[in-house]
């Protein structure tokens, strides 16, 4: 990785994703409130499991393309930009494509939207801790990109 800035920080990484979470989870919130879409709708006996398939959805939708659009134009989202640092290719530190922001953002978001968000927040995103020689992600890993600081 010569010529490429150091690594980012997985505690500033992790306070990132926190925020990048915050901010796309209201847009979710209020885009299904008004049609009465939650995760989960518990009434006595009644489990609604339907509602929450659908605010998942939602969730997946726009988790993704936050994602992809924001790291395929700058190699930030609003968190990594805050806490200054971005995305780069593995092999030469450019800003990733789009092709590689959707698949990084799919390996991340999809499970976490649709089973496991805490579990799969905790495993994909805390194997930055471990990982070593490039702290990556499961999402990193899989598209070959690392998380660099900017300033």
């Amino acid at each position: 990785m010569a010529g490429m800035p150091p690594l980012a920080d997985s505690a500033r990484r992790t306070l990132a994703r926190i925020i990048d979470m915050i901010l796309v989870g209201i847009v979710v919130w209020l885009l299904t409130w008004p049609f009465g879409v939650s995760e989960y709708n518990v009434n006595g006996d009644n489990v609604n499991v339907g509602n929450s398939f659908g605010q998942s959805a939602v969730a997946a939708v726009l988790f993704i393309a936050y994602d992809t659009v924001l790291i395929s134009r700058t190699g930030q989202t609003l968190g990594k930009k805050w806490l200054r640092m971005r995305v780069a290719n593995l092999d030469n530190g450019a800003t990733p494509s789009v092709q590689t922001s959707l698949a990084r953002a799919a390996v991340l978001w999809l499970p976490f939207a649709f089973c496991c968000a805490c579990l799969w927040t905790a495993i994909a995103g805390g194997w930055s801790f471990f990982d070593r020689p490039y702290k990556q992600g499961l999402h990193d890993k899989a598209a070959k990109t690392v998380v660099v600081s900017t300033g």
